[in-house]
């Protein structure tokens, strides 16, 4: 699983984004429409995370949806 075939599904992996991450709004996702830097700033901006904290947020969610497929 990479980003591209996130991307290229939104529709399916939005609700899967969501359920992972509960404080992202609709609005949040929204904005998000598939682009990975903006899911990063999103977790930076809800979470408090460092920049290298959502990457690495961002990438373990990528890994289980490899194993979820």
């Amino acid at each position: 699983m990479n980003w591209d075939q996130i991307e290229n599904n939104w529709l399916v992996f939005k609700g899967k984004l969501r359920h992972n991450w509960v404080k992202l709004t609709d609005e949040d996702i929204t904005r998000i429409n598939g682009r990975r830097e903006e899911l990063v700033a999103r977790l930076q901006e809800r979470y408090g995370f460092a920049k290298a904290e959502a990457e690495r947020e961002v990438g373990a969610w990528i890994r289980s949806q490899r194993h979820a497929a």
